[in-house]
């Protein structure tokens, strides 16, 4: 049975994918900041079988990081969605820099999924997919920037950044990383009139991330398989 571990797994595009994967027959990581509020997912589990375990986790925690590592120690995992991310909805443009904000962002879309990308490199080695799929957005592409969106876009362009060095460096190692980007999906995040269903999102991720090969590590790809400038 193939695995997945998908972060930020509680609502969205990663409940999706939770719930996607799960329907596939995979074993499913599920793991988001705090499971006593995720009802949706708490179901989601109790009625898969045993194929969805739940666990905690704030990305930004490190302590929760090797939490995460020890409960999974030996255990296979083919494929890693660093999903959780978080929005900056203040200090959207150039003139009004929240530093706050900013660190708090950086934390989340840029440093955690490095450090959860580190902890469960043993579990991604044990296993056949040896896949890391970074939830990036267009924003964070140098390209399309038409400015606005000031701090997300710097830290989506960090992961990006972040992306390219680690395929670099896991190379002989196999392991194939990439930048994803989701589209404008609706969720909490997206908000209630993008154009793009979680469903949708969530069933083009998998296609990209099941069609990745070494030659396309580092790439930058959206939903539906396109490559992204950076």
């Amino acid at each position: 049975m193939p695995s997945v571990l998908v972060t930020g797994a509680n609502r969205g595009i990663g409940l999706e994918l939770v719930r996607q994967y799960a329907a596939d027959g995979w074993q499913v990581h599920a793991a988001c900041r705090d499971p006593n509020a995720a009802p949706e997912l708490s179901t989601l589990a109790k009625s898969a079988g045993g194929s969805v375990s739940i666990h905690a986790l704030e990305v930004t925690d490190e302590d929760a990081i090797d939490r995460l590592a020890a409960a999974l120690r030996n255990q296979a995992i083919d494929v890693l969605i660093n999903n959780a991310g978080v929005a900056v909805r203040d200090g959207m443009s150039f003139g009004s820099t929240n530093p706050e904000s900013w660190t708090r962002a950086f934390a989340v879309n840029a440093i955690a999924p490095t450090k959860v990308s580190e902890a469960l490199l043993p579990n991604l080695l044990a296993g056949k997919g040896r896949t890391i799929g970074m939830m990036s957005s267009r924003l964070g592409s140098h390209a399309y920037n038409t400015g606005s969106y000031l701090a997300y876009r710097a830290t989506k362009a960090a992961l990006n950044s972040v992306v390219r060095t680690m395929a670099a460096e896991l190379k002989e190692k196999g392991i194939v990383t990439v930048a994803l980007h989701p589209g404008h999906v609706r969720t909490d995040m997206g908000g209630a009139t993008a154009p793009v269903a979680p469903v949708a999102s969530a069933a083009g991720l998998r296609k990209v991330l099941a069609g990745m090969s070494a030659e396309k590590s580092g790439g930058f790809f959206d939903f539906e398989g396109n490559e992204l400038a950076w």
